[in-house]
């Protein structure tokens, strides 16, 4: 059955989006279809505004409605040290740990030459500016993904800055909490076995 074109236009937009299918899609159009339209309304003023009104924040490149974004601006922040993420969600799961107090820097990616995906292609550029403007920074947490990108990308950001004479450290991987050792992979354990420290 052919859908008629507005509805076909608004599940071909839903496919857009990443992780929907062509079925997922479908469902959310005939949703959407349901809703009271102030609700309908509500929810498309929501999308334009958010694309229209976000930006990246000058300094560590984080989505913000201001410039400079509120951490960057947040005068308690530890300005010491520099927690690297590959996308501005990273940060977020980073913020709701609440157990880091430092700042921040989005790459908006990882070095991937399968992909196309080069060192100048996301913001590694602008951490080795910012680092050589600010002498306060003593230490960069390298929080890429523990993915062959993710780890190409720490190890290259890791060659840029130690010969400055700044810490670079990474996050630990492993084991999760509550996670049984026989099925974990080689690669989670081997990762764990190099993150162990001392009881």
């Amino acid at each position: 059955m052919q859908y008629p074109r507005p509805i076909a236009k608004l599940i071909e937009g839903f496919t857009r989006l990443p992780g929907i299918g062509p079925k997922t899609a479908s469902r959310l159009a005939f949703h959407v279809l349901d809703m009271k339209e102030d609700d309908v309304l509500e929810f498309a003023k929501a999308l334009v505004h958010a694309k229209r009104d976000l930006t990246y924040c000058s300094q560590c490149h984080n989505i913000t409605d201001t410039d400079p974004c509120q951490i960057c601006e947040d005068k308690h922040r530890d300005r010491t040290t520099i927690c690297v993420v590959q996308e501005s969600r990273d940060l977020i799961a980073m913020e709701k740990m609440r157990e880091y107090t430092g700042l921040y820097h989005v790459l908006h990616g990882a070095i991937s030459p399968m992909d196309g995906i080069g060192p100048e292609d996301i913001k590694i550029a602008e951490l080795i500016k910012r680092l050589q403007d600010d002498e306060s920074v003593k230490e960069v947490i390298v929080a890429t993904n523990p993915t062959i990108e993710g780890e190409a990308t720490a190890m290259y950001i890791s060659r840029l800055i130690k010969p400055t004479g700044i810490k670079v450290t990474r996050l630990a991987h492993g084991l999760p909490v509550g996670g049984d050792l026989e099925y974990a992979d080689e690669v989670t354990l081997s990762k764990a076995i190099e993150g162990r420290r001392e009881l």
